[in-house]
């Protein structure tokens, strides 16, 4: 699914009248009826509502959804900013068909703050639409606008958000949007804009209906896609004659002396991604630790120096052909240390095989200053950093990292010819021909020590089952990674969330569909 620009949004609801011969009037009521959908599964008990309507097509939006909801039952108001006059174009006609069909259904036109107030508060509610300004609003609001959104902070009602809650730039990166309407959901339309993903609209969920534009005619000049959509690859039934060689061997190489926790754990979360075989290399004075994690993991012990880290001849000669026999996919870094031999093990290892590979931690600290030795052209090779190890590879600053994240993933992808997974708030993977995805899925209960390992093992254990579609795979393991964290969360509660807390909720991320049955997609909570 494609992330569009307001303009760019724009457009595609042009074309699809000039192409599609669609015209916008049937998008307004799609959009509206959509919303009413929405809330009538998502607040099943809600009995009455009113729709806080601006005088365009976002209002023209919240206009449809009254009526709509008004048929099915619900006590519905409309409360106008401004004269109904002052209405043109298709929500006019939404305002004239809200009056022909369902002429119970109350419009109150408000010109002061005193009236808007008054209004409404006239009847209590179960639920507010704020349908006043939408994708082509530009901040900051005024007027009785701004005064409806003070109204609204003051009160308990829940409020669903008619495509972007009012007040924000649908162009924004930003992850706050001050001035703008609060929000207990939002439904946007057709493809998500850059705040529907960026931001944090609501703490509730953030769902795209489709509202009859074509594919052909949502297109995004920034290259930017929504992680969810390449999900379907992992909801696709096993064969029923399936055996453990069809789904890769993840080859697991870290920990040191002190550290067995890391790999012990990415290699429990790449068995729990339905990886066929795992096993895990580690320094071999921690190899029983390793194993206790769980009996279906293999061990293999590895030299190690004089301070407990691998020793480099693990990685040469014939000792590297006898560790990577067999193997599918290597998963490089986590526990590994940056003593001794490490790094130069890393960089060795790299060097010498061809395997899709995934690098984090110190296997990423191994290339620190040294980035002219990570190309990814004619393998797979995909990292994983969070800020910090990316600052270190890129030799600048978090701040400079964080500044710029689009374009400097972007930029070290394309050069270095690999996929990377830069973590953080709306984790992006970029893909060596310039594509980006964007996730949505996690929460902080992820800030924790052991969720970058998890991911690791998830990462590899997805390039392990679908060798020939990396750019989904991983992708795929990012949004599950989250997505188990958020069920997790949900279970339990954010503060006492563990890493291997997300490996437990792995099940309920493979099970879980991100389009619900009235055809609504899910970028943001769980149904």
């Amino acid at each position: 699914m494609k992330i569009l620009t307001a303009e760019e949004m724009g457009a595609a609801d042009r074309r699809t009248a000039e192409q599609a011969g669609i015209p916008m009037a049937q998008l307004m009521d799609a959009a509206g009826t959509a919303v009413a959908a929405f809330c009538l599964r998502r607040f099943p008990d809600v009995r009455s509502i009113v729709a806080l309507c601006g005088k365009g097509n976002n209002g023209g939006d919240g206009v449809v959804a009254a009526r709509v909801l008004a048929a099915r039952g619900i006590t519905a108001r409309v409360v106008l900013l401004g004269s109904s006059a002052d209405v043109k174009g298709d929500a006019a006609g939404a305002l004239d068909q809200l009056r022909r069909e369902t002429p119970q259904v109350a419009i109150t036109e408000v010109f002061t703050e005193e009236e808007l107030a008054a209004a409404i508060h006239a009847q209590p509610a179960d639920l507010l639409l704020d349908a006043v300004v939408g994708t082509g609003f530009k901040p900051p609001l005024r007027g009785l606008a701004e005064a409806a959104r003070k109204l609204i902070a003051e009160m308990a009602t829940p409020v669903v958000s008619v495509d972007l809650p009012s007040g924000w730039n649908a162009d924004s990166l930003e992850q706050t949007g001050d001035g703008a309407y609060r929000s207990n959901a939002v439904v946007t339309f057709t493809a998500p804009k850059r705040a529907h993903i960026f931001g944090y609209l609501t703490p509730g969920p953030v769902v795209v209906a489709p509202i009859g534009s074509p594919d052909s005619v949502v297109l995004s000049g920034a290259n930017l896609y929504w992680t969810g959509s390449s999900k379907t690859i992992a909801e696709k039934p096993r064969d029923a004659n399936s055996n453990k060689g069809k789904y890769g061997h993840v080859l697991l190489i870290g920990g040191s002396y002190g550290t067995a926790g890391a790999p012990s754990m990415s290699s429990l979360a790449a068995m729990r991604t339905g990886a066929g075989l795992v096993t895990a290399a580690v320094p071999k004075s921690v190899v029983d630790l390793v194993a206790g994690i769980a009996p279906e993991l293999m061990v293999k012990p590895l030299e190690e120096g004089p301070e407990g880290a691998i020793a480099l001849s693990n990685v040469q000669g014939a000792q590297l052909e006898k560790l990577i026999e067999r193997m599918s996919v290597l998963a490089i870094g986590p526990g590994l240390s940056q003593r001794g031999e490490a790094s130069a093990a890393v960089r060795e290892l790299i060097a010498r095989t061809k395997l899709p590979a995934v690098i984090d931690a110190d296997g990423l600290n191994a290339f620190a200053g040294a980035t002219d030795l990570l190309d990814g052209s004619g393998r797979t090779l995909v990292l994983t950093p969070h800020p910090g190890e990316m600052a270190r590879l890129a030799g600048m600053t978090v701040k400079e990292v964080e500044a710029d994240r689009i374009g400097l993933a972007r930029s070290f992808a394309t050069k270095h010819k690999l996929t990377l997974v830069l973590k953080g708030w709306r984790t992006l993977v970029a893909h060596p021909d310039g594509s980006i995805g964007v996730n949505t899925t996690g929460n902080p209960a992820m800030s924790k020590g052991g969720s970058g390992d998890i991911l690791t093992g998830i990462v590899a254990a997805m390039l392990a089952q679908f060798p020939d579609d990396v750019a989904r795979a991983v992708e795929t393991a990012v949004y599950l990674h989250g997505l188990a964290a958020d069920f997790a969360a949900r279970e339990m509660d954010e503060h006492t969330v563990l890493a291997t807390d997300t490996v437990a909720h792995l099940s309920n991320g493979f099970r879980y569909r991100v389009r619900d049955e009235d055809n609504l997609t899910w970028l943001c909570g769980l149904r």
